[in-house]
């Protein structure tokens, strides 16, 4: 009796190799498209393996959340470790002003690689994508 074959569904991102190419500020699919042109300027689409990065108008607004969430986990335990060691409520202000300023500013490209990458991960959408990458060792 002859088998038959089930529609092979794709394997789920994992996590780990995902997350890394987000810190790296690469396509969480394939790992490999830049996702930034400029330093503010974010490419549509990875130029590997065609990944949209913008699914809709308002996608990167979770990023600001993700910006928002860094920046207090490291002033507010910034605060009191500098309070702790006796630093004045004056120099606290100033460094700590100038923090929450700059550090959304440089976080920015990250903040929206690691958006795009949990969005992936909880839902990869079409991988027929692999079909048109060469396997390796192919010519």
């Amino acid at each position: 009796m002859a088998k038959t074959s089930r529609p092979h569904k794709p394997p789920r991102p994992r996590p780990l190799p995902t997350l890394g190419a987000a810190l790296r500020l690469r396509c969480p699919r394939c790992g490999v498209g830049e996702m930034f042109d400029g330093f503010f300027h974010m490419n549509t689409e990875c130029s590997f393996c065609r990944l949209r990065f913008e699914r809709e108008q308002g996608f990167f607004v979770g990023a600001i959340y993700v910006n928002y969430a860094v920046t207090v986990l490291i002033a507010m335990p910034g605060y009191f470790l500098l309070d702790r060691y006796g630093a004045t409520l004056t120099h606290q202000f100033i460094f700590w002003g100038v923090f929450v300023v700059a550090f959304p500013l440089l976080f920015f490209r990250h903040s929206r690689s690691l958006w795009l990458a949990v969005s992936h991960l909880l839902d990869p959408g079409d991988d027929r994508w692999l079909k048109s990458i060469p396997k390796q060792g192919a010519r």
